[in-house]
């Protein structure tokens, strides 16, 4: 008959689990109890002791798991983040997504990620879902501008919302979407262009809204009306870009530039431009807004706004989970700066 390290050294992996905290304890020469706390804990600032290390590299060995479900009924937490994100396939949501996730991984934390249309009463569905399975905060990307929605104010864990915000009653984690939609704008009215065009996004997205804000800033900062006609409303969408370019270029008086809310629907728009002929910077000026990937590799590079989506991500989750451990729960704004490329210059009259 074997000794007792060689039965353990061929436990069956179905078999690894609770059992091996006494087989962790029996190989490292140490209690039970002591083995337990060792593998509950994080390193001391003083590093481990001895024994502490004989049972981390017992554990390593044996392949232990830890019992996640004892430890968040010990904890009274599920080490588990919900996150509400609609229209995962747009490449701004996905980067925050993709940074929530590494953020929440490095820290300790899981995602429960939802993707529900980009309607209030399916992201309200899901963030009901996700509260139904204990998780310990949430995190919604695409909650639509509204009055204050009693059922996310008195919630059982923080929220807090990214990317868009719904009011100034939910804490949020943003870009500075006003000083962008300036910027942009500002940039072509230095070029010397006076009548722009805006693709305006949908008026319940906050990022739209304020886009457009920062465009009649720029023109009050300089004493210059907006004509209504060159705001155009669409979605978020190429279709959307094609669309609104349309009807602002078949106008009396058509713009000599266009400033489109995000970058796909700037393409789009420089879509819409290449079907009535026209070229683009010398007929068209073109800014987008996000800086994704694509749009710098575009046969005419594109002008736009970058917006800081790795930060927004990272961000959201360290306010977030400060507030999970006892803090308040305190949003951010964060910076955007101009990227001018091939795709803007003076009008040629």
């Amino acid at each position: 008959m074997g000794s007792t390290d060689d039965q353990v050294g061929h436990e069956p992996p179905g078999r690894r689990g609770e059992v091996n905290l006494q087989a962790i304890a029996g190989r490292a020469g140490v209690h039970v109890s002591t083995a337990s706390r060792v593998l509950r804990q994080t390193e001391p600032a003083r590093g481990w002791s001895a024994p502490a290390q004989r049972v981390i590299a017992a554990a390593a060995e044996l392949g232990y798991r830890p019992n996640r479900l004892a430890s968040s009924l010990r904890t009274r937490r599920s080490n588990t983040i919900g996150v509400v994100m609609p229209r995962l396939a747009d490449t701004v949501i996905a980067s925050i997504c993709q940074a929530v996730e590494s953020a929440a991984r490095a820290a300790g934390y899981q995602l429960l990620l939802t993707t529900p249309p980009d309607e209030m009463g399916a992201q309200l569905e899901a963030v009901d879902f996700l509260l139904s399975r204990r998780v310990d905060g949430l995190i919604v990307s695409s909650l639509h501008l509204s009055s204050q929605i009693p059922r996310l104010t008195n919630l059982s864990v923080p929220i807090i919302a990214t990317n868009r915000h719904p009011g100034d009653w939910l804490p949020a984690v943003v870009a500075d979407d006003v000083e962008g939609g300036r910027l942009a704008t500002e940039h072509l009215l230095a070029l010397g262009h006076r009548r722009i065009g805006v693709v305006a996004g949908p008026r319940h997205a906050s990022t739209a809204v304020e886009r457009v804000a920062g465009f009649r800033l720029a023109h009050e900062q300089r004493d210059l009306p907006v004509d209504e006609a060159l705001v155009v409303h669409t979605d978020f969408e190429v279709e959307g870009g094609v669309v609104g370019a349309h009807t602002l270029l078949s106008l009396a008086d058509p713009p000599t530039a266009v400033f489109a809310v995000n970058d796909t629907a700037a393409i789009g728009v420089m879509g819409a431009s290449r079907q009535r002929g026209l070229r683009v910077p010398e007929d068209l000026s073109i800014v987008g807004y996000n800086d994704i990937a694509v749009v710098a590799q575009l046969p005419t590079p594109l002008t736009t706004v970058h917006s800081p989506r790795a930060t927004m991500g990272a961000v959201v989750v360290e306010r977030l989970l400060a507030a999970i451990g006892g803090g308040a729960v305190d949003g951010a704004v964060l910076p955007v700066s101009l990227v001018v490329r091939s795709s803007t210059a003076a009008p040629a009259h």
